[in-house]
This record gives C-alpha cells, structure tokens and sequence, in this order.
C-alpha cells in the first residue's frame, strides 16, 4: 500500500543523501540505496516501512498494511518535508457499491 509521497522540488537522487542522513538519526533498523532509482527500508518492530521511488519520480512511503510503524515513519517526514498524504484503499476483494 502507498500510504503518501513526498513533495520536493529537487530531483529525487538530490534528496537521497538529506533523507538517508535524517532517516539515521532517528531509527535503527535503516537499509537503503541508490542506482536508478533511491530506496529505503525502515524496520520497525520486525514490520518494514519502504521509502522508494520505484513507481514515482518523488519518494512514495509503503507499507504491506497499515498500522503505528507507518504513522511513525509519517510523523518523523512530516516534521521536514511536505507530504501528501493518501486516503486509506479498500481492501482488495472488497467492493463498494
């Protein structure tokens, strides 16, 4: 699930560096990289937040379902960058009608 992405005005291989540095201030479990396009994995409580641009030019926040490793990630981004936040999908299978 993308649950929001960043706004910046660089490119997104300019905000790496900034990211990555502001990202290891605040967590542990932090993984990344950058080639063609710059990722992150943030390990909270053995569940894994991703920071990636992979189907983005700006770094979009995922996570395989909701819950407080996220919103965590979102507080920390929120506090330096411009985020838009998304609103929650439906859960696959669930149609509304």
């Amino acid at each position: 699930m993308i649950f929001a992405e960043l706004e910046y005005q660089e490119d997104y291989w300019d905000v790496h560096e900034e990211l990555k540095n502001y990202l290891l201030q605040h967590f542990e479990g932090v993984e990344s990289g950058l080639q063609s396009d710059s990722w992150f994995w943030i390990t909270i409580d053995g569940v894994r937040v991703s920071l990636d641009t992979f189907s983005s030019m700006k770094h979009q926040i995922k996570s395989d379902k909701p819950g407080p490793h996220v919103q965590q990630v979102l507080d920390l981004l929120e506090r330096r960058f411009r985020i838009t936040i998304y609103a929650p999908s439906e859960p696959e299978g669930h149609e509304s009608f």
